[in-house]
């Protein structure tokens, strides 16, 4: 298969790991040549906070995408957009420090307290920064399988927070378009899991043994 090969081909990561950089690097480029609006650090604060949820979105299509189109290639990939991921809310926390608390630990602590929208998404990042942490295969070996999957399934509450704190942010100028978008996707995601649990769960229990019935015993005359 075509597509399968060339997820294989050794220029596939790279060319992945470039393409996850262009959003920054146009930000980047954006702020340099002062092309970013009338608003820059509105801009990109806000630019940031899409493309993590965009990120979050491709990470988590992955493995309903590897499994429905018979690409377990694609499952190479799955790591390094998560990573991408995380760097984009990095980005979306710092600009938000910087440019709407001046890097003030005190304001940025009594903001967090006082917008709940600001705490969700706070709460989101520290979420995923243990994801993030324990991604690579030492973290796997280190914890045992189990516990890793148990906290890596920390990522379906994060996208949660992270569309109320979109959904939130929105409400402000009762624009909830993109919202929706992304409510839908996630939603799509997030319900293929539950019906591949669901379907393996009653696989399990068709192949189970019946529960034993009564012993008989010869009789003898």
């Amino acid at each position: 298969m075509q597509i399968a090969r060339a997820l294989l081909h050794p220029a596939a990561k790279p060319l992945v790991f470039v393409a996850s950089l262009l959003p920054f690097a146009w930000l980047f480029y954006g702020a340099l040549t002062d092309n970013l609006g009338a608003n820059p650090a509105e801009y990109l604060s806000r630019a940031t906070g899409d493309w993590t949820l965009r990120f979050l979105c491709l990470t988590l299509a992955v493995t309903p995408v590897r499994v429905e189109a018979k690409l377990p290639t694609l499952q190479r990939f799955r790591r390094m957009l998560g990573l991408f991921t995380y760097f984009y809310v990095v980005l979306h926390f710092l600009a938000y420090s910087w440019f709407d608390q001046g890097f003030d630990l005190g304001d940025i602590g009594k903001d967090i307290a006082k917008r709940p929208f600001i705490l969700v998404g706070f709460t989101a990042f520290l979420l995923l920064s243990p994801l993030a942490a324990t991604s690579f295969n030492r973290a796997v070996k280190a914890m045992g399988a189990k516990r890793w999957q148990a906290l890596h399934r920390l990522v379906y509450p994060i996208a949660g927070l992270g569309i109320l704190h979109f959904f939130w942010m929105r409400a402000a100028k009762n624009n909830f378009a993109e919202v929706a978008v992304y409510a839908a996707i996630l939603a799509v995601l997030l319900g293929w899991r539950v019906r591949e649990a669901l379907r393996k769960r009653q696989a399990r229990a068709a192949v189970s043994p019946s529960a034993p019935g009564p012993r008989s015993f010869p009789v003898r005359e």
